[in-house]
Parts: structure tokens; sequence; C-alpha cells
């Protein structure tokens, strides 16, 4: 079972019926029980950095979500459900992130093109992405559905599994052990998306 986490924001029925109808076992949930039975977790998130973590920690999930990935579960972040993994954001300072990959998210700076990033656009695979099974079956650049005015920037490089381009190269998706993530929407990308979403299902 794949339980999205339900803490007030992101596209959760939009998530919920793009894995519904690649076949998995889902549940939109915020029960602890719930997120502890589950196979696989996924994490959506829109909005502003600040107040999906202001809603998350209400929940008091927190702590179970950070148990569950410390126990090796697999974790898919969505959207802002990727920048909240960071320690903090340039959106909302003095407000911290979860912390599970070290390093920030900063504001696009696009050289004259308009913000927030909106719309479709192709991201290339890292050394680390092409190794990925979250990429497995897709094109070397595939083109996925972006709605954001921030981006992350991990510590360490080697968690970047895609970027993409606007104005500069923006993390596209990051990757740390059992937990991934992907700045672009899935649920919002065609059949490459839902591809993708396949992949997570079967990893």
């Amino acid at each position: 079972m794949i339980a999205v986490i339900d803490y007030g924001v992101g596209n959760l029925f939009s998530v919920e019926k793009a894995l519904l109808y690649l076949g998995a076992d889902v549940s939109v949930t915020s029960s602890i029980n719930d997120i502890k039975k589950a196979d696989k977790l996924v994490l959506p998130g829109v909005g502003a950095f600040g107040d999906c973590m202001k809603n998350l920690d209400n929940t008091g999930l927190v702590p179970v979500i950070l148990d569950e990935i410390s126990n090796g579960k697999p974790l898919l972040g969505i959207c802002v459900g990727l920048q909240i993994l960071f320690e903090g954001s340039e959106e909302s300072p003095g407000v911290k992130g979860l912390g599970i990959i070290p390093g920030v998210v900063r504001k696009i700076k696009a050289n004259g093109l308009k913000v927030p990033h909106m719309g479709w656009n192709n991201i290339s695979l890292t050394e680390a992405g092409s190794k990925s099974a979250l990429f497995k079956g897709l094109d070397q650049k595939p083109y996925m559905y972006f709605v954001h005015s921030y981006y992350a920037v991990p510590q360490d490089s080697g968690f970047i599994t895609a970027e993409t381009e606007y104005g500069s190269r923006l993390t596209a998706a990051v990757k740390k052990g059992n937990v991934q993530a992907v700045q672009f929407h899935p649920e919002k990308s065609g059949d490459t998306g839902l591809r993708l979403l396949k992949n997570f299902i079967d990893e």
C-alpha cells in the first residue's frame, strides 16, 4: 500500500488518481497507523515552504515520517514535497525544513524569464539519475510539467538526479538513499509522468 500523506496541502487527489490508474493500492491519509503500515510514502506539496511546514508540524506526523524513512521505507516527494526535505528556504526565512537532505532552497533567478517557472520543460538526467530506477525507460531528456519559483540546492551535488534549464540550471529531482523527490508534477506530466510513478510503484 502507498500512503499519500495528507497534511492539508498538495494535489492529493490528482496524485491518488494517477496511482490508482496505475493499479496501486493507495490511501490518502493523515493516520499514523496507515503511514506505519504503508509499504511506500508519497509526500506532495504546493504553495509556500513555510505554510507546508506549519501544516505538517501541526499534524504531528513529522517524527513518524522521519522514523519510517530511517527504517528504510521508500518516500517520493513532489514539488514543495521536495523542497521541505531540505533544511530551509529563502521563501520562508527562519522556518526549518525536515533536514533529510543537507542544503537549502533558493529563489529562481531566471535572467529575464518569467517567475514562476510554469509549464513544460525537459529534464536532463545526471549520472546518478541515469542509475536511478525512478527514471527507468524514460528518454534521456524527457519533458515534465513544472510550477515553481524556488529550487533546491543540495550541499552535495551527488544528490541531484535530474536538472532543468530555466535561465540557469535548476535541480529537478534528488535522491538520498530511500528518499527520492521531484520538483515537477509527474501526475500532470502525461504518459512520461505516469511511467515515472509506475517505476516508483514497481521499484
